[in-house]
């Protein structure tokens, strides 16, 4: 036996398996960090894809909205970019502090109050520029049109009327959109709600109640999600990007900036040659870790690891996540949807109401039904029991009811930043 550790939550956990079952230990891909953000990130504003400079597109007397991510990204270090693009805007671009405005691109979530927003900009930056949250409920949102999925797009006022967004976001894996950066800075980030709602329900088939076999991991081509999003990006009157590509250890490897898509694309490739990894043949069973706090923070969020490592899973097989989740299920409405779940009016209920949360509700039910999914967790059995999913706070409790003898193990220690590939050819 051999133990095998995890990050949970701030510290980790040790779960002893037979080396002989484990097939192999997925840590990613070794990528080093960027030696030098100032210099790397200067250097995309300065030679941009398919963009002019960012500095030949200020022009004197110009309102310029920086968007950036919320906390739930805060994974993506941006605190240790914006100062070094809010440098960029006014000393070298010559902007007056005043006609900068930062804004947090909170999507459908809360904003957070000044502690929060000095942590994700940093106290010099909150000091030198306004900086303020998007609140998707605002009554002075801007409408600019509406997509060819039926999308009606209005977004925040203060961006909305800016000669020019420069966009600050991480490109990695979704679920829903394919990947997550760039466009999704407008949609949803400043987007309204019911803007966020037209677009994500397009998450479900329209004919029945399952996942739209058209989105997934990695897939954008033919995705209605982000084709609908990068229609109402295309709205905005002026838009730079910088796209920001995270290694496996969450921290900087590459930063991609410039045209709202092409830009972005290019971020995407790299984070398939970051993330990817591949594997001989599909497992019996997985064991994974979202990577710790903030990654684990809830059900919510790590939910991102189940999507990233179930190709490498065998259907009926078992997912073991070790997830902490100090926020339990993290929206308050994500356990709320059991009881449409279990009085039969799910359906009826997301096709009337989507959310977010209630999708994700109910694509880690869709996951439950194809394999067995144990967490070792601080979620409460009971919360996660009608949706079919096991929670154990106990790692010998859970090993007694997982059923590994003779079963072949994939150890992937930062499920967040790996995506297991079967090579071709293989099962």
């Amino acid at each position: 036996m051999k133990d095998y550790t995890f990050a949970y939550g701030s510290g980790n956990v040790c779960i002893p398996l037979d080396e002989q079952q484990v097939s192999a230990v997925l840590s990613g891909n070794e990528v080093p960090p960027v030696a030098d953000v100032r210099a790397a990130l200067w250097e995309s504003l300065d030679t941009p894809i398919e963009q002019a400079p960012l500095r030949d597109c200020v022009r004197p007397g110009d309102r310029v909205a920086l968007i950036v991510s919320d906390m739930s990204r805060f994974w993506m270090r941006q605190d240790l970019v914006i100062p070094h693009l809010v440098s960029y805007l006014l000393d070298e671009c010559a902007l007056p502090a005043e006609n900068l405005t930062v804004i947090v691109a909170n999507g459908t979530h809360t904003g957070g109050d000044e502690k929060e927003l000095r942590t994700l900009v940093t106290d010099a930056v909150f000091d030198r520029v306004r900086v303020v949250n998007h609140d998707f409920r605002a009554d002075d949102l801007v409408t600019l049109g509406t997509t060819s999925f039926g999308t009606v797009v209005s977004v925040n006022r203060i961006a909305a009327e800016a000669d020019l967004c420069v966009c600050l976001g991480a490109a990695t894996f979704h679920i829903m959109a394919g990947f997550g950066g760039g466009r999704k800075s407008i949609l949803p980030g400043i987007s309204g709600e019911a803007t966020i709602r037209s677009n994500h329900a397009l998450s479900l088939d329209p004919n029945e109640l399952r996942s739209n076999p058209l989105i997934g991991n990695g897939r954008t081509l033919d995705n209605p999600l982000n084709l609908d999003m990068i229609e109402a990006a295309g709205m905005m009157k002026k838009l730079f990007m910088v796209n920001l590509v995270m290694n496996a250890d969450s921290k900087l490897c590459a930063i991609f900036s410039g045209h709202y898509v092409r830009s972005w694309e290019r971020a995407c490739r790299e984070v398939e040659r970051v993330y990817q990894v591949p594997v001989k043949e599909k497992a019996d069973v997985i064991i994974a870790s979202c990577g710790g706090y903030p990654r684990d923070m809830s059900l919510y969020q790590g939910t991102k690891s189940i999507d990233n490592v179930e190709s490498a899973l065998k259907p009926g097989g078992t997912l073991i996540l070790v997830i902490e989740a100090r926020d339990g299920g993290g929206p308050a409405e994500y356990f709320g949807w059991s009881r449409n779940l279990q009085d039969g009016s799910l359906e009826k209920r997301l096709r009337e109401a989507f959310t977010v949360a209630g999708y994700i509700f109910f694509l880690n039910c869709e996951q439950a039904g194809r394999y067995r999914i144990m967490l070792l967790s601080s979620i409460d059995p009971a919360e996660t029991a009608p949706m079919g999913i096991e929670s154990y706070s106990d790692v010998s409790a859970l090993l007694a009811h997982a059923d590994l003898d003779g079963k072949r193990i994939l150890v992937i220690p930062k499920a967040g930043s790996v995506v297991p590939v079967v090579q071709e050819g293989e099962k």
